[in-house]
């Protein structure tokens, strides 16, 4: 990935889909090589501060693991480099939704204000996934102060590495059913998606709805994801 190729997305339609939709599609993020390095990663002890087995948990089947500091240079960057695009529309949201936080454009001003409420364990996080294994709906909130998006990127390669796996949002309405989505990721591809609720525009104005989200059962291979929230953890 290289920093101006982010510059050069659409972002106004980017932008228009998370208000749209509460997601919106980055294909060809990264590249092959990169989705394969970072996949590797997975096999060390060496940079994670914790791995979690989610069966233990009861947030389904499988496994991740959470990023220590420093974090890799592709995940750091990522990180850095796409939060300052996303600033507009998380405090357009905040704004519609009449809650009080704002966001710096710069990221490492939000970091510091994470870390001077407790929230200093970074969120950044490796998942894999074999025969059988599947993530519950949930959302990843950590502490008081969320960023309001997040982004997944597929590492793998879907049909080819794994079948199955298909990455589910839903969105819960007020005094309605909820809406699923099934989001149709590439390896190298990534998803940005609202963590928790977003607004909504209706006949009366703006109401809010709730998104979670998950990962349907792996049929057969392994799955890795990459996340990246933008928020630290408590």
């Amino acid at each position: 990935m290289r920093p101006d190729s982010l510059a050069a997305m659409d972002w106004q339609d980017i932008s228009g889909r998370l208000d749209g939709d509460g997601w919106a599609l980055l294909p060809g993020l990264l590249d092959k090589a990169a989705c394969q390095s970072l996949s590797a990663l997975y096999a060390n002890e060496a940079g994670f501060r914790s791995r979690i087995i989610m069966a233990r948990h009861g947030f389904g089947r499988g496994e991740y693991r959470y990023f220590s500091y420093p974090l890799p240079l592709l995940v750091a960057t990522l990180r850095e480099k796409i939060y300052p695009f996303l600033v507009p529309t998380a405090n357009f949201w905040m704004e519609r939704m009449g809650l009080t936080p704002r966001f710096p454009a710069d990221h490492q001003a939000f970091l510091a204000r994470c870390h001077a409420a407790g929230q200093v364990r970074p969120t950044p996080l490796l998942l894999r996934y074999g025969p059988g294994d599947y993530n519950c709906l949930h959302q990843d909130l950590y502490g008081e102060h969320v960023f309001p998006i997040q982004l997944a990127v597929l590492l793998s390669c879907p049909d080819s590495d794994f079948t199955g796996g298909e990455f589910v949002l839903t969105e819960q309405r007020p005094r309605m059913q909820s809406r699923v989505d099934v989001v149709p990721l590439r390896q190298g591809g990534g998803v940005l998606f609202a963590v928790n609720q977003r607004p909504k525009i209706g006949t009366r104005g703006s109401y809010r709805v709730t998104l979670r989200h998950g990962v349907s059962p792996v049929r057969t291979g392994l799955r890795h994801t990459l996340g990246v929230i933008f928020h630290d953890a408590a």
